[in-house]
């Protein structure tokens, strides 16, 4: 019987986590005039904002979001879409998240290597390699997980 009740304990919760991840990327595809949203894998779903830009969000503990780009430096565009995305996730104005993201990416160019913005409770981060023919760069933003 206990059994029973911690396995229907566990059903609820994800249920409940589900709604949640669903309301989240609602807001964001609203937000972002997406024009598709992908299907759930796992704890990610996909939405790709009316500008194009192929925004992955994880759901877990603390969501993240996340978008690559091919181009050699990204595009205003993807400042954009990324930062309204990661502002509506971690609760955080998007002006906030664009000038970390901003500041990531001329980090990872200039070291060569990835780049945490840490500000309060949150993160963004960047990875960049201009040389590649095709993943140039792969920003994300969330929160720093308590503890």
């Amino acid at each position: 019987m206990i059994r029973t009740a911690l396995a229907c304990l566990l059903l609820l919760s994800s249920a409940a986590q589900a709604d949640e991840c669903d309301a989240l990327v609602g807001r964001i595809a609203d937000a972002t005039g997406a024009k598709k949203v992908g299907r759930r894998v796992g704890p990610s779903v996909d939405v790709r904002s009316a500008g194009g830009l192929k925004i992955d969000i994880t759901c877990r503990a603390e969501p993240i979001v996340q978008a690559s780009s091919s181009d050699p430096s990204p595009s205003a565009g993807y400042y954009r879409d990324l930062s309204i995305a990661g502002g509506i996730a971690i609760e955080v104005p998007p002006a906030a998240v664009e000038a970390a993201l901003v500041k990531a990416y001329d980090t990872a160019l200039r070291e060569r290597r990835k780049s945490f913005i840490q500000q309060s409770g949150w993160s963004a981060s960047c990875y960049a390699d201009p040389g590649s023919s095709s993943l140039r760069t792969l920003c994300s933003v969330g929160r720093i997980p308590p503890g």
